[in-house]
C-alpha cells in the first residue's frame, strides 16, 4: 500500500499551503518571489542538487539512446553471449543471447522513465480534482469520494497493482494504467487536506465576502497552495513507482520481450547470476541510482516549499 509520508498533508502551522507558502495572498508585501526563495534553498541542498543533475542526465541518456548506443539493444549475437565488460566493443559486457548490455541499459532508462513518470502525473491530475472537490466543498460529495478511495488503502500497492495488471493482461499500456490507479487515492488524500487547511485561512474568507465565487477561489487561492505538497510527495512517489513498475517486468507482467526493460533485465540477468553477474548488476545499479536521485531531489523540493524548513535552512546557512 502507498504509505503518506509521516507529516505529509497534515494540518500544521506555517505549511507550504498556509498564507505564507508559493501562492502569497493578494496584496501582500513587495520583496524577493517566493519562487526565488525556494530556488535558493534548493541549490543550497547539495544532495538534491546532485540528484536532479542524475534525473536530467538520465533524460538526456535515455532520448539520446538511439544516438549513444553502440549497438541494436535487441540484436542477438551468440559468439559473444555473456562477454564480460570491458570486452572489445562491449563495454558493459554481453547477455546471455550476446546482447550489448550498455545499449539494453540505455533503451531500458526510456521505459522505465515512462513507467515512473507517466503514471505519476496523470494520477496526480486525477486526484488534484477530486482532492479539491472533497476538500473545499466536503459534504456528501466528499465523503463519498474518499471513503471510495479508500478502499484501496486496504490492499498493499504491490498486490493492487498486480491484480489489476493481471485482469488486464501484461504490457505497457495495462502497466500505465494499473499504476495510476493505485496512485490516485494517496494523492487525492493529501492534496484534501491540504484544501482543507487553505480553505479556512483569513485571505480566503475575505475573498469570499467580497463576492467571489468557488471556482475563482479555488483557482487564485486554493490551488496554487495545494500544488507545493502535492508535488513534493509526487517527486518522491515517482521513486517507488518506477521500482514497483521494474518488479512487474520482473514478475512477466510489464514490458514483454525483446524490449529492454530494467526489471525484464534483471529477471534475465538472474539466470546467468554467477557465471555472469554483470547481466543483472548494471540495470540493478541504475534502477537504485535512479531511484535514490528522485529522493534526494524530493526531500530537496520538501525543504524548499516548506517556509519552515527554508527559514530552518537560511538560518542554518547564515
Amino acid at each position: 500500500m502507498v504509505r503518506v509520508p509521516e507529516g505529509a498533508g497534515e494540518p500544521s502551522e506555517g505549511s507550504p499551503s498556509m498564507k505564507s507558502g508559493l501562492a502569497a495572498p493578494s496584496g501582500a508585501d513587495a520583496g524577493p518571489s517566493p519562487w526565488f526563495l525556494a530556488w535558493r534553498t534548493f541549490r543550497r541542498n547539495r544532495p538534491a542538487v546532485v540528484g536532479l543533475a542524475v534525473i536530467v542526465i538520465s533524460i538526456l541518456a535515455s532520448v539520446l539512446a538511439p544516438v549513444l548506443s553502440p549497438h541494436d539493444p535487441v540484436q542477438s549475437n551468440p559468439a559473444g553471449r555473456l562477454a564480460p565488460p570491458g570486452s572489445p566493443g562491449r563495454v558493459l559486457g554481453a547477455d546471455h543471447l550476446g546482447r550489448d548490455v550498455l545499449s539494453r541499459v540505455l533503451h531500458g532508462g526510456r521505459v522505465s522513465l515512462v513507467m515512473g513518470l507517466a503514471p505519476v502525473t496523470a494520477a496526480a491530475a486525477l486526484a488534484l480534482v477530486l482532492g479539491l472537490v472533497a476538500g473545499y466543498f466536503e459534504g456528501l460529495a466528499g465523503v463519498v469520494i474518499m471513503r471510495t478511495l479508500d478502499v484501496s488503502f486496504a490492499f498493499p500497492s504491490i498486490f493492487l497493482a498486480i491484480a489489476i495488471t493481471g485482469a488486464l493482461g501484461p504490457g505497457l499500456v495495462n502497466v500505465l494504467i494499473a499504476l495510476t490507479i493505485v496512485l490516485v487515492p494517496p494523492i487525492a488524500r493529501v492534496a484534501r487536506t491540504s484544501v482543507m487547511e487553505v480553505k479556512h485561512q483569513d485571505y480566503i474568507d475575505a475573498a469570499r465576502a467580497s463576492g467571489a465565487r468557488d471556482a475563482r477561489i479555488i483557482r487564485l487561492h486554493v490551488l496554487p497552495n495545494v500544488i507545493a505538497p502535492v508535488i513534493v510527495y509526487c517527486t518522491l512517489l515517482v521513486a517507488l513507482v518506477v521500482v514497483i513498475a521494474s518488479g512487474l517486468s520482473f514478475l512477466g507482467l510489464g514490458v514483454q520481450p525483446p524490449t529492454p526493460d530494467w526489471g525484464r533485465m534483471i529477471a534475465e540477468g538472474r539466470e546467468v547470476l554467477v557465471v555472469a553477474p554483470h547481466v543483472a548488476a548494471f540495470p540493478g545499479l541504475m534502477l537504485l541510482i535512479f531511484s535514490l536521485a528522485f529522493n534526494f531531489l524530493g526531500d530537496g523540493l520538501r525543504d524548499a516549499l516548506d517556509p519552515r524548513l527554508r527559514g530552518w535552512n537560511d538560518s542554518r546557512a547564515s
